[in-house]
C-alpha cells in the first residue's frame, strides 16, 4: 500500500479541501475508506430528509463533484489522486437511498460499498480505466454506490420477510 501525499493546497484552497473530503482524504494511508468515513456524519444529518429532498441533494452533490474531482484533478496534474474522496463521500450517500434505519444498516452501507469500490467489478473496472476528468472519478464511485444500493436493498427486502 502506498502513502497518500496531499498538497497543501488541501488546507488554503475550499475547492481542494472539498474534493478531499473536508481533509478526510489527507490521511497518509486508506483515503478512500478515511473519505467515507466523513460520509457518515453528512449521511446522519440528510437522513431525516424525505426521500426526494434526499434524492435531490445526492444529485446536486453529484453534478457538483464532477466539477470539483475535475478541478482538483487538473490543479494538482494527477488524474484521481489518491486524496480525493468527494467522491467516496456520493457513493456512500447513494448506497443509503431508502436505507432503513439503525447503525447495522450505516455499517453495512459502509461495508458493501468500500467492497465494491475497492474490488471494481465490470463495469466498474472498465469505467474506471477508460472515463476520464472529473466524471471518470465520479462515476466508478457511483458505479460501486448501485451496486452496494442493490445489495443493501435486497438484504433489507429478505431480512423484512416481504
Amino acid at each position: 500500500m502506498s502513502r497518500n501525499s496531499a498538497p497543501r493546497s488541501v488546507w488554503r484552497n475550499p475547492i481542494h479541501f472539498l474534493a478531499f473530503g473536508f481533509g478526510s482524504g489527507a490521511m497518509p494511508y486508506a483515503p478512500g475508506t478515511f473519505g467515507t468515513l466523513a460520509a457518515l456524519p453528512v449521511y446522519l444529518l440528510m437522513q431525516p430528509l424525505s426521500l426526494w429532498a434526499y434524492l435531490f441533494v445526492v444529485a446536486v452533490m453529484t453534478s457538483v463533484g464532477v466539477w470539483l474531482c475535475h478541478v482538483t484533478s487538473r490543479d494538482l496534474g494527477v488524474h484521481d489522486h489518491a486524496g480525493i474522496v468527494w467522491d467516496e463521500i456520493v457513493g456512500y450517500l447513494i448506497t443509503m437511498i431508502a436505507a432503513p434505519p439503525g447503525w447495522q444498516w450505516i455499517i453495512a452501507g459502509f461495508v458493501l460499498f468500500r467492497f465494491f469500490d475497492i474490488i471494481k467489478p465490470w463495469p466498474i473496472s472498465w469505467v474506471d480505466r477508460r472515463v476520464h476528468g472529473g466524471l471518470g472519478i465520479m462515476l466508478d464511485d457511483v458505479l460501486a454506490a448501485i451496486f452496494a444500493l442493490a445489495v443493501l436493498q435486497g438484504a433489507a427486502f429478505t431480512l423484512s420477510g416481504t
